[in-house]
């Protein structure tokens, strides 16, 4: 009989991270044969986010999620928030927790966190799967010159918004469930797939203190290297599974960007829109199995344990 693995707030732990409580749940038991693979959420998201995913796949590997730190249950301090910052929490968690190296899968921004990671700290990688990341790369130099009256403008516009009192307004604007839904509504192609349960998921860590705080934080964060300068320093195999309906970003166009830099990578295009491992979980789990398990046959040797586990 196939057991099924629910994710609530009882079945996951607490690591303590540079004197923060990070949240991450864990499913499945260790494979000799296959590496562990670790789940990372886009901006607003948590562990919840990759609910269908851990049950889908605990069967056969053992699957962790972790909340990144600012988000979900994870603790919500007033830092400088970076891709930087989150790259060193995911690198710690894998050598210090996991003691494996992992397949990272992360959506969105936890895509680019992930490709960040597998490019500066490949020693905790050891393969990557890219879910409609986010990320720029670097654009050829426009042969006309700037507005300098557009630049001052954003600029302004920005720093306005980002002073204390309008970022918290806007804060509990976009934090609104019916907005929350509306937005999700928008990015999923399949509108059964945009639950009660998911705009709560998103909606209940707003409430937590300091999520306003860190909301402005993040939108204050360097924007980072560039896709293209991190997937030149790769070594790991890479899976990118895309949402073709994504109204956020092209991903036809996007998926060529990668495939440019990185032309071994295996890639696929679901219907569906930004979240497709949400959407429709069946698909991805199944295309995140056989790529793995492929992974495994023919990288053995790099899933050997590589740390010494301080096990939860």
């Amino acid at each position: 009989m196939t057991m099924q693995v629910r994710i609530t707030s009882s079945t996951g732990a607490y690591w303590q991270w540079r004197g923060q409580s990070i949240y991450y749940v864990k499913a499945g038991q260790r494979q000799t044969n296959k590496p562990p693979l670790l789940l990372i959420h886009g901006f607003g998201a948590s562990t919840d986010h990759w609910r269908k995913n851990v049950e889908g796949l605990c069967n056969e590997f053992e699957v962790w999620a972790i909340d990144l730190l600012g988000f979900g249950r994870s603790a919500k301090p007033e830092w400088e928030y970076s891709a930087d910052v989150w790259r060193d929490q995911i690198h710690d968690f894998v050598t210090q927790v996991m003691g494996q190296p992992a397949v990272l899968a992360g959506n969105s921004i936890g895509g680019y966190v992930s490709l960040l990671t597998g490019a500066t700290r490949s020693d905790a990688v050891a393969g990557l799967i890219l879910v409609n990341p986010a990320g720029s790369f670097t654009e050829a130099p426009s042969p006309t010159k700037p507005d300098p009256f557009r630049e001052v403008f954003f600029n302004l516009a920005r720093s306005m918004i980002l002073l204390p009192v309008p970022s918290y307004l806007l804060f509990q604007y976009v934090r609104q469930r019916s907005l929350i839904r509306r937005t999700l509504s928008q990015v999923y192609l399949d509108q059964s797939a945009v639950t009660d349960e998911l705009v709560e998921d998103i909606y209940r860590p707003s409430c937590d203190e300091g999520a306003a705080k860190v909301f402005a934080a993040v939108f204050k964060a360097p924007s980072g290297e560039k896709n293209d300068v991190l997937i030149e320093q790769l070594t790991c195999p890479l899976l990118m599974v895309w949402g073709e309906g994504d109204p956020w970003m092209n991903a036809r166009e996007r998926g060529a960007r990668f495939r440019q830099h990185y032309p071994t990578l295996t890639e696929y295009y679901l219907q569906a829109g930004h979240c497709p491992h949400d959407e429709v979980p069946h698909q991805f789990n199944a295309l995140v199995r056989d790529w793995v398990v492929s992974l495994s046959q023919r990288t053995t040797s790099a899933i050997e344990p590589d740390f010494a586990t301080d096990s939860p």
